[in-house]
């Protein structure tokens, strides 16, 4: 049974299908231009529950299938034959109220391919003035190249510890330069974080870009409720139908979009929603038994950032895992309540580390994000006992690519993700040789008073073939999908959206998430994201794009 919700007619000018990160800046900017009518649909509810905003909550959050989807990939050679984890975001406000909290744009080339490969007004030049817009940078700042009048607080790590300053320390007398901005033009470096916390707590989207709009009747959010597919009239889009997750019956309900519908859903969940709506490759869709309204190649070019972690236990020092329990973390309850640095207020690592795998590049081919805290082998999220401290480090721009393909024309059923991680032999180089750095960075003479023993990998891993089977036996996902509806000229044989980020061949329709990047940035993929929403909400509403940045 179909039938239309009866809030405003069921029809508002703007659907957007997701209410991530990129989804609740697009409803704020779209619903505050003159009396324009949007409505977000959103798979799961809202993020009320106090961890979402408590930085240190995440790692409870993160693994609460109320919150989030537990997609796993299928099992490749790069992963010893392992199904990985494949976590995505299911709460107002997406990956922003859920992951880490590290903030980085990426490297300025970054967005230069993008428009060397065609796609006009995308290069770093074209993007800087809306990452600058939507970040309110605390000091330190070049106010060039950062923000300082945006909504979103950035800030730098304000617990430091010695362990995390020994790790810098040890890392500048290896050659690193310490403290450059690296989210400003050169990002090879070390550094304490920059995260969105402010004032101890979590600044997501949802906070940061919905708050100020809770009393406009012009948006509608629709927490609970999961699209089903897009609408179509022969080939626009008019709306999106969807069922209720606690809803006692199966009934499905539409609402329609007299301008646009807008997809945010992210890099596993679009390319699943656009094939069961007919738009995706014949193939795909005859297998799923989907007629085919759009032949496109979306679900490919998968791309996404694999994490392997070294493990050192510690001695001479405190770490998380001690001041996380008992008497001590009482006192940083204390610590937090009372405005003062504490461990309740950090986001996943404390310490980057962007650096090279060969010194003739130009800069950082891969990140070492330091923590000064270990979990148990095989739990990720519970802390060791003893003291410990953790290395993770990941390739910036993996050449593998992989597919993500809906399961059948059941949207309740997850679908097939196939990542084909260290798929490429570059890939693998990289990999072993950040291993390599990233092992030394731990032995350095100013890291000796605090390392007891290299826990994992351990130490009688030495050679390249070791240090690889260790990463294809323990690597798991950084949760930075992207690529699986390509932005690109229409005729490229790749591409799902062209360069305004309408989907091609398709009027009415726009894709506006991680999944129309065409290459991963060198960077968590947050802050990207949500440059992407910044400007695509300018195209969206015709407006002029802010003047390109001259430097």
């Amino acid at each position: 049974m179909t039938r239309s919700i009866t809030i405003a007619d069921g029809e508002f000018d703007y659907v957007i299908v997701g209410g991530g990160a990129a989804g609740c800046l697009l409803a704020s900017r779209l619903a505050s231009h003159r009396g324009t009518t949007v409505c977000v649909v959103e798979a799961g509810p809202r993020d009320t529950h106090p961890y979402f905003h408590v930085p240190a909550g995440f790692i409870k959050m993160i693994f609460d299938e109320r919150y989030t989807w537990h997609f796993s990939s299928e099992p490749c050679e790069g992963t010893a034959g392992r199904p990985i984890k494949e976590i995505q975001a299911r709460v107002l406000g997406g990956g922003s109220s859920i992951n880490g909290m590290i903030f980085v744009r990426g490297q300025p080339d970054d967005f230069d391919g993008w428009a060397r490969a065609g796609n006009l007004g995308w290069s770093y030049a074209d993007v800087l003035p809306y990452f600058k817009r939507l970040e309110r940078r605390i000091e330190p700042r070049d106010d060039s190249l950062r923000g300082s009048s945006g909504q979103l607080p950035v800030t730098d790590v304000a617990w430091q510890d010695p362990l995390s300053a020994a790790f810098i320390k040890g890392a500048v007398a290896s050659g690193l330069a310490y403290g450059p901005d690296y989210n400003g033009l050169l990002q090879q470096g070390v550094s304490y974080n920059q995260t969105n916390i402010a004032g101890g707590w979590r600044r997501g989207a949802a906070r940061v870009f919905l708050r100020a709009d809770k009393q406009n009747r012009r948006l509608r959010i629709l927490t609970g409720a999961m699209a089903q597919s897009i609408v179509f009239e022969g080939q626009r889009a008019i709306g999106v139908r969807y069922t209720r997750t606690n809803a006692s019956s199966s009934a499905s309900w539409m609402v329609s979009a007299r301008r646009e519908v807008i997809v945010c859903s992210g890099a596993i969940n679009t390319p699943k929603l656009l094939q069961l709506s007919g738009i995706g490759s014949s193939q795909v869709l005859q297998r799923i038994g989907v007629p085919v309204i759009r032949d496109l190649p979306v679900g490919q070019n998968l791309q996404n950032h694999y994490i392997v972690q070294i493990v050192a236990k510690a001695k001479n020092c405190l770490t998380i895992n001690e001041y996380s329990r008992g008497i001590r973390f009482l006192g940083q309850v204390g610590r937090w309540l009372a405005g003062y640095p504490s461990i309740l207020a950090l986001p996943a690592a404390t310490v980057s580390v962007f650096a090279k795998s060969d010194p003739s590049l130009p800069d950082a081919d891969f990140q070492g994000v330091f923590a000064p805290a270990s979990f148990k082998q095989g739990t990720f999220g519970v802390l060791d006992e003893i003291s410990g401290m953790t290395l993770g480090v990941r390739q910036h721009r993996p050449e593998s690519r992989g597919t993500v393909c809906a399961r059948s024309n059941n949207y309740l059923d997850p679908p097939i993700i196939q990542p084909n991680y260290l798929g490429s032999e570059i890939d693998r180089h990289v990999l072993v040789a950040a291993i390599r750095q990233g092992r030394s960075l731990l032995r350095t003479e100013a890291m000796r008073p605090y390392v007891l023993n290299e826990d994992r990998p351990g130490y009688a891993v030495r050679t390249d073939d070791e240090i690889l089977d260790y990463a294809r036996q323990t690597g798991a996902s950084a949760y930075h999908l992207t690529g699986t509806a390509q932005m690109g000229p229409v005729q490229s044989k790749h591409a799902v959206v062209d360069n305004n980020l309408r989907v091609h061949g398709i009027a009415g329709l726009r894709v506006v998430d991680a999944s129309i990047m065409p290459s991963i940035p060198s960077a968590n993929t947050q802050a990207t994201t949500l440059m992407i929403a910044e400007k695509a909400a300018d195209m969206i509403l015709g407006l002029n794009p802010v003047p390109a940045h001259v430097h």
